[in-house]
């Protein structure tokens, strides 16, 4: 999984949270939201991170950029560990490392217009600067996302979905990053504007030397924007590959249900390919299953499956499977 000139590189992240129940909040368990993830991002690339809903893709986010820390594992960015830093030794990378929500609305402070918003983004954690370069700065911001600076003294509710994704991306932006992690930032959106964002990141990325992790449950919106992809299952992840042999030869049997669900709008194409139904549902986390996290809706689980947990082998040059059977799953894929 080693990528040249990595920007980020995470190994065996584990991320549990503690339950508690009762009157007294005795701790009866840990959610494995997070359960052995490594992959690397390559500086200027996008790495989607793809998966079913509560499987774990929000949270390997959030630990990347250290907003969680972390239960176990290495966190390296820009070559330094930061897993362990505290939130005063994490102070130096904050600006570099941003954030960009699934909510444009929630994320976004209704209080303050677009301009305030953009300027604290400018100013904070930063020298001094004179007034007229901050206002020159926001106008320049506003514009990079396609936005008017005459837009400047309106407020979140009074802008559209998309406008406001803009914001948040131009807010993101003000604090000049290196890398951001992109947390479903289309899935509230209508999809004729979806298209607009994702061409709008991809243009940033080229103008500005940006490093993404796109997360998202889309895989039609992931293959368009990312040059790697990681497919997650309950906290794990069970399949890394360039985006383009993702789609053409996936070897894990989740990641070809995955893309059996997607349309087709080829109506011949539609009407002969295969559509993958899994049965059953996710396990809980809270009792996640012994080996295999897939073996109870996998129609190729074997006793080893229930017995042991796969670890990402690879399978060629830039194909990582977990998988007990790749073999066979190479032979149908």
């Amino acid at each position: 999984m080693e990528t040249t000139n990595p920007l980020l590189e995470i190994h065996n992240l584990k991320m549990h949270f503690p339950v508690y129940r009762g009157a007294f909040g005795r701790k009866s368990g840990v959610v494995k939201a997070v359960d052995g993830v490594s992959f690397s991002v390559a500086e200027g690339q996008t790495f989607g991170l793809v998966g079913e809903s509560g499987c774990g893709k929000t949270t390997v986010g959030r630990c990347a950029l250290r907003i969680y820390k972390p239960t176990s594992g290495s966190i390296l960015y820009r070559g330094t560990e930061i897993s362990g830093f505290s939130e005063r030794e994490m102070k130096q990378y904050r600006r570099e490392m941003q954030m960009i929500f699934q909510d444009p609305y929630s994320s976004l402070d209704p209080r303050q217009s677009v301009g305030s918003i953009v300027r604290e983004a400018i100013v904070t954690g930063q020298k001094p600067m004179p007034r007229e370069a901050v206002q020159k700065r926001v106008d320049e911001l506003l514009r990079l996302v396609e936005l008017d600076p005459s837009m400047a003294d309106r407020y979140p509710h009074e802008m559209s979905g998309g406008q406001r994704q803009r914001l948040g991306i131009a807010r993101a932006l003000a604090c000049n990053p290196k890398l951001i992690v992109c947390d479903e930032p289309v899935s509230a959106l209508d999809v004729s504007i979806q298209a607009q964002i994702i061409n709008l990141f991809m243009r940033l990325q080229k103008q500005l030397g940006l490093t993404y992790v796109f997360i998202a449950h889309d895989l039609a919106v992931v293959r368009h924007i990312s040059n790697r992809i990681g497919v997650m299952y309950l906290g794990n992840i069970v399949e890394i590959t360039d985006a383009s042999e993702l789609y053409d030869k996936p070897l894990h049997p989740y990641t070809q249900a995955l893309l059996s669900a997607i349309p087709v709008t080829d109506y011949e194409v539609e009407q002969t390919r295969e559509r993958i139904t899994l049965q059953g549902e996710v396990p809980s986390p809270i009792n996640a299953p012994k080996g295999c996290p897939f073996h109870p809706r996998c129609k190729y689980a074997t006793e080893i499956c229930k017995q042991e947990k796969p670890q990402l082998m690879q399978y060629s040059e830039e194909h990582f499977v977990a998988c007990h059977h790749v073999q066979e799953q190479a032979k149908e894929a």
